[in-house]
């Protein structure tokens, strides 16, 4: 999405309270989730839309309220190109940040990405350098050699913490927009302000089968709240930038699924 400004767009720090209704709600017996080793935590930032050669003052901001994670939403740099060497040296110039060097140093960061950190401006599996991009992303996020994230096309990843039972067990599922989503229908009349229109089509992708299915074996596992993360916005009407709503079938399948495998305490944030 081709819309910038010179710190990040959005940063909202969520207090995690989870009652206990909610979490004795759900008497369905799931899949055993994944061992998990994060001790639970109750103060989460987000934020999107970094100009990487723009001063990044709320982030000191952030540093004050004191958070136990940061989750950086996309469009983590600028990079918007097809060099490698240009997308590199752009993550390096974000690294270099004093801003971001503070918040790095103190705050435990995860990341998914969006267009332009992905490579270009609403670019979708159709950009040419999607692998190498990952390569970069990964490498500049620390992703541990051993991520599920390094064995499947895509960077989309779960996250977990607290113990499941424990009534403050918390999900926290990043998506990826980009690697298998199909081209968007591009309005006649478009301009920056309504760019695309709502896409029918029933063989047309947002997440990819893969993606799909990974989602649903995660949404099926306990867990008190779960936050969804998807870089582009999905609870809104219709607007003509790029959101789920330019797919309208992918949003109502995610509808579905959540009601198909009865995820309690589901949250979508976005950037």
């Amino acid at each position: 999405m081709n819309h910038r400004i010179n710190t990040w767009q959005l940063t909202v720090l969520l207090y995690l309270v989870i009652p206990a209704a909610l979490a004795a709600q759900d008497v369905r017996t799931p899949p055993a989730p994944a061992p998990t080793i994060n001790p639970p935590i109750s103060r989460i930032a987000f934020g999107s839309c970094s100009t990487q050669d723009e001063p990044l003052g709320i982030l000191r901001t952030v540093l004050e309220w004191d958070p136990e994670l940061f989750i950086c939403m996309g469009d983590n740099i600028y990079g918007d190109t097809r060099d490698m060497q240009v997308l590199q040296q752009r993550y390096d110039t974000l690294s270099r940040r004093p801003e971001f060097q503070q918040l790095r140093a103190k705050v435990p960061l995860i990341a998914t990405w969006d267009d332009h950190d992905y490579g270009e401006n609403d670019a979708g599996r159709e950009y040419p350098f999607k692998r190498e991009s990952k390569d970069i992303f990964l490498k500049f996020w620390n992703e541990p050699a051993v991520s599920p994230r390094r064995e499947h096309e895509g960077i989309y990843t779960c996250y977990r913490f607290g113990e499941p039972g424990s009534g403050r067990s918390l999900q926290i599922i990043l998506l990826d927009t980009r690697t298998f989503r199909d081209p968007l229908f591009k309005s006649p009349q478009g301009s920056w302000k309504n760019d695309y229109l709502p896409d029918l089509d029933p063989q047309k992708t947002l997440l990819g089968d893969q993606q799909w299915a990974w989602l649903k074996e995660r949404l099926l596992e306990p867990a008190d709240l779960r936050i969804i993360g998807s870089s582009i916005q999905f609870a809104h009407e219709h607007n003509g930038w790029e959101s789920w709503t330019n797919l309208p079938r992918e949003l109502l399948r995610m509808v579905d699924l959540i009601r198909q495998t009865r995820a309690s305490g589901v949250l979508f944030i976005s950037g």
